[in-house]
């Protein structure tokens, strides 16, 4: 006769698998709600919170499962397995999200210029909720020079027009969409760009003299002016007026879709054009160091597609 054992079943194990299903069906639904169907940010942030919550419970009944499994042989291996599996996702976002605020600056606004920041053409605004933020204060920058200070603004040789047309293409291969555009002075013109004056009228007794000599035409009243590029959109025509342009955009993060309001600002000086960039977490009062990583990526592009030339 054959001899069965009875083995005992771990029902921390089954829990556990049941709580990590939830908490990755919570957190996907969230992200996707986040990124395609217009949920809050404030009410993503506390979804996550929540799906982190029951992770780490069903981590805990996992543990305590695969244990039993050891010590008595009990049954719900394969389910403390696919716990942890179910759970890798919620704890690796809320484990992320936990060492950035431990170790970044609780900032939500950087810039390249701390002093004479840039300003926003249009005041970014949205609905807290409860992500309550206090506005940005001279210690909030203090904080920025000592976490980033390798965050500085970048000179370019050339004219402005030249690393304009560069800092739109960047701005649109690192996912930052312009929304606005606003020229701030008025340039000096060149002497040698204004119209040519209109010649003298030769005296009668010259003019009857030359009668039987070929009198060339008068030369036109207004001497055009060429553009300084052959493009011609909005921008563009900014340049043609201003000697100073400020871009403002919006971007997102890849994964968690999180927005972020970018200001770019660039100012001619001599034959150089310097560029200094501000972003700002739309949301909370700390953006878990993505603003900088956010003005960083888009400097170091900007340096590339102008071959490197930033001054010091």
């Amino acid at each position: 006769m054959a001899i069965r054992f009875d083995r005992p079943i771990s029902s921390a194990a089954r829990f556990s698998r049941r709580f990590a299903a939830f908490a990755l069906v919570l957190c996907l639904a969230a992200l996707i709600g986040h990124r395609f169907a217009g949920l809050a940010t404030p009410y993503l942030v506390l979804i996550l919170i929540v799906a982190t919550g029951f992770s780490i419970l069903a981590a805990v009944l996992a543990a305590a499962g695969l244990r039993s499994l050891w010590l008595t042989g009990a049954e719900g291996g394969h389910d403390a397995l696919k716990a942890l599996i179910f759970a890798a996702l919620p704890l690796v976002i809320g484990g992320l999200a936990v060492d950035r605020y431990l170790t970044m600056p609780v900032i939500y606004d950087v810039s390249t210029d701390p002093v004479s920041v840039p300003d926003w053409l249009k005041t970014p605004s949205a609905d807290q909720i409860w992500l309550k933020r206090v506005p940005v204060t001279p210690e909030d920058r203090e904080k920025q020079l000592e976490a980033y200070p390798e965050l500085t603004g970048r000179r370019y040789d050339g004219a402005i027009d030249r690393v304009l047309e560069a800092v739109k293409k960047v701005a649109k291969l690192n996912g930052i969409r312009i929304t606005r555009a606003e020229g701030d002075s008025v340039p000096t013109r060149d002497p040698e760009d204004k119209p040519a004056a209109k010649p003298q009228a030769q005296p009668q007794a010259q003019n009857q003299a030359a009668d039987n000599t070929a009198v060339p035409d008068e030369a036109p009243d207004v001497v055009p002016v060429p553009t300084p590029r052959p493009y011609d959109d909005d921008v563009a025509q900014l340049i043609r007026r201003a000697n100073g342009v400020t871009l403002q955009g919006e971007t997102r993060t890849l994964v968690l879709g999180l927005r972020f309001d970018v200001i770019i600002r660039l100012r001619e000086e001599a034959e150089t054009t310097f560029v200094d960039v501000r972003v700002a977490s739309r949301y909370g009062p700390s953006d878990l160091g993505f603003s900088a990583d956010i003005a960083e990526d888009y400097l170091k592009a900007l340096d590339a597609e102008l071959l490197g030339i930033a001054g010091s």
